[in-house]
């Protein structure tokens, strides 16, 4: 019978799957660009606000003018590291993205440093998507309700809600995650399209309306002076770039996740990608262009969030009006939980990929009930989970751990790409090195900007976590090679056969009964030069009694010794006893220990489990072995009510 955890897991997550199904659980590229690139997507929801937040207070009305340079330059990094991951996706069609790019061409120590960002990233990513997608709901009760209600108080608990649901959808397996998190990817652009046509259709007739830069909740708007760009130095536009660059994380979930994709993997991933960062560029640029002509502004509490305005400034007030905004709204929020979704299917991907390297726990690397890399999708959940509490997802707070990790892996990926077309002589051989160093050296430049500007906002943290992650990840590594050099020095012949000259078997005796038995059985089979039952007299009363009794019976051919125990230290006076047998050198012992066991709660309340203990006291003695031999205790109390003798076997 299976035990009581495996049907509660069966019925939580489904029949298990066999392994020869893995091939089956693949993504084809609709449902892979709605899985997938959901986290990219959905970025454009919050990436143009993140901009205005830096650029409003010291610009003022000038930020609306500055923000479309910025989103210009943001998009051209989106440009150059599509046509990066582009090449990556063909080259390298297994999962891991930068962390494979890097291994191959600097190594797999270098390669860390991309496993720790694309790691941070993918943690900080489940934050961030949860906490937007949670103020998109709050900002629909805001702009319905006409101002702040109790859903303000409830953006912690929606948020945590949010990451439990989307850890238990994955863990039923990929198929199930991909029917569930494609279709608000759609949803979603076919929402913020509908807001870019209304808004177009309402500007050329002059009806599109502007905020008021003074309503109250408002980021202070400030007056720009006379100096550089309308008074806004180089300092904060830097700002706003590192900022706006938020709107490019998940651009190398493709990468990660190749694995998922049917076969031909790359040619089907390399096609999911250009389409994805067709679509990012689109959203980017038209949230922007609407942000510059409405004066939508930030608020400080985060909402109503940008887009909302623009939905509602759209749509405009009645039924139709509120019925599109609340379409907008929900679109944006599913978007952005199903963003959040996309680390749960790259980040397993990735870990158990190191930890293939041995660079973290080899536990990583297996499947679960539904065929799953389980244990990833619970580590992450874990410490996303920790992360949200801390910031109270709060996504200002977010955004300030966000790019640096993503960017990181960014460089690591256009470098290793240079490096790997610099070796070979191929076509367009220096078009690839040009792009991909130029990939290479724009993300680097970033990953400085954003250190240096949000270094105090945050950024610090990531900036201290990346050395303690590679130094963390290293030590892993090299504890396994330690143990690969120890137990694989097997050099002599005939290594297998023994090297004693004698060999001992210790029954540990509680009570006589047939769990005993059992044991004595078992160690006549074993045919050692001699079999010692051993009982330690703690109680003195009961060590009598157990003496007269194993005199009396004709159960066993084997005498019990009584060890003396006076300070009632049993696992001390077995392992001295151990010890004094093997003293010698060559004997060997194998301890055997009874284990009753009890399937029914009043048993395992009634009975204490000493077998592990014993074995644990063991187990650090070179000569010796212990078997732990279990006996079902309910399983003999059945047999007895149903008439029949229980055995010992």
């Amino acid at each position: 019978m299976d035990r009581l955890a495996y049907r509660v897991k069966r019925r939580l997550l489904g029949k298990p799957l066999t392994t020869e199904r893995v091939s089956e659980e693949k993504l084809d590229n609709r449902t892979a660009l709605g899985v997938l690139a959901s986290d990219c997507i959905s970025s454009s929801a919050y990436g143009s606000e993140e901009m205005l937040r830096v650029l409003v207070p010291v610009a003022g009305a000038a930020a609306f003018s500055l923000l479309m340079p910025v989103t210009g330059a943001i998009l051209l990094v989106l440009l150059l590291l599509t046509l990066c991951y582009s090449d990556v996706v063909m080259i390298y069609t297994r999962a891991g993205g930068s962390y494979v790019v890097a291994r191959e061409n600097f190594g797999p120590t270098i390669a860390q440093i991309a496993a720790v960002a694309l790691l941070v990233d993918y943690i900080v990513t489940v934050a961030v998507q949860v906490s937007a997608g949670t103020n998109a709901i709050i900002s629909l009760a805001h702009l319905v309700g006409g101002g702040p209600t109790a859903m303000d108080h409830l953006q912690l608990p929606i948020s945590a809600g949010v990451i439990l649901f989307l850890a238990y959808g994955n863990l039923r397996g990929v198929r199930e995650a991909g029917r569930l998190f494609a279709l608000p990817a759609y949803l979603f652009m076919a929402a913020v399209g509908l807001v870019l046509a209304v808004s177009a259709a309402r500007g050329l007739t002059g009806g599109l309306p502007r905020a008021d830069l003074h309503a109250a909740g408002v980021i202070p708007v400030g007056t720009p002076g006379n100096g550089w760009l309308y008074g806004a130095s180089l300092f904060i536009v830097l700002r706003a770039f590192a900022n706006g660059g938020s709107s490019l994380t998940g651009l190398e979930a493709i990468s990660n996740g190749i694995s998922a994709f049917r076969e031909p993997q790359g040619r089907n991933a390399r096609r999911t990608l250009v389409t994805m960062s067709c679509v990012l560029g689109i959203l980017v640029l038209g949230v922007s262009t609407l942000a510059h002509f409405t004066h939508a502004v930030p608020y400080r509490d985060g909402t109503p969030t940008v887009i909302a305005q623009e939905a509602h400034f759209a749509f405009g007030g009645g039924v139709l009006g509120t019925a599109g905004l609340v379409f907008v709204q929900l679109a944006t929020a599913m978007v952005l939980y199903t963003g959040a979704n996309t680390p749960f299917t790259g980040f397993p991907f990735l870990a158990s990929f190191v930890a293939e390297d041995r660079f973290l726990p080899r536990q990583l690397t297996r499947r679960g009930h539904r065929l799953a890399f389980s244990n990833g999708i619970i580590a992450l959940t874990v410490v996303a989970m920790a992360l949200l509490l801390v910031t109270r997802a709060s996504v200002d707070k977010l955004v300030a751990l966000y790019a640096i990790g993503v960017f990181t892996a960014f460089t690591m990926a256009g470098a290793g790409l240079t490096a790997y077309h610099f070796r070979r002589r191929e076509r367009y051989r220096r078009l690839k090195i040009g792009v991909n160093a130029l990939a290479a050296v724009v993300s680097a430049a970033v990953v400085l900007i954003f250190a240096v500007t949000k270094f105090t906002e945050g950024a610090w943290l990531v900036v201290v976590v990346f050395p303690l992650g590679v130094w963390a990840l290293t030590r892993i590594n090299r504890e396994y090679r330690r143990e690969a050099e120890v137990l694989g020095t097997i050099k002599a012949p005939g290594a297998d056969r023994p090297h004693v000259r004698r060999h001992l078997v210790f029954v540990l005796v509680e009570t006589l009964d047939l769990a005993t038995v059992k044991a004595l059985r078992y160690a006549h089979e074993v045919r050692p030069d001699e079999i010692r039952a051993i009982h330690f007299a703690i109680d003195e009363a009961h060590a009598r009694r157990l003496a007269a009794s194993w005199e009396e019976t004709a159960a066993t051919s084997v005498p019990l010794e009584l060890v003396e125990c006076p300070d009632r230290r049993l696992r001390h006076a077995m392992v001295e006893l151990a010890g004094r047998t093997t003293e010698d050198g060559s004997t060997s012992l194998t301890v055997l220990v009874p284990r009753r066991l009890y399937t029914n709660a009043l048993g395992k309340l009634l009975h204490r489990g000493t077998a592990e203990e014993m074995a644990k006291a063991l187990e650090h003695l070179p000569s010796v072995a212990v078997t732990i031999l279990p006996f079902d205790v309910s399983r003999a109390l059945r047999s007895l009510e149903a008439g029949r003798e229980p055995q010992p076997d």
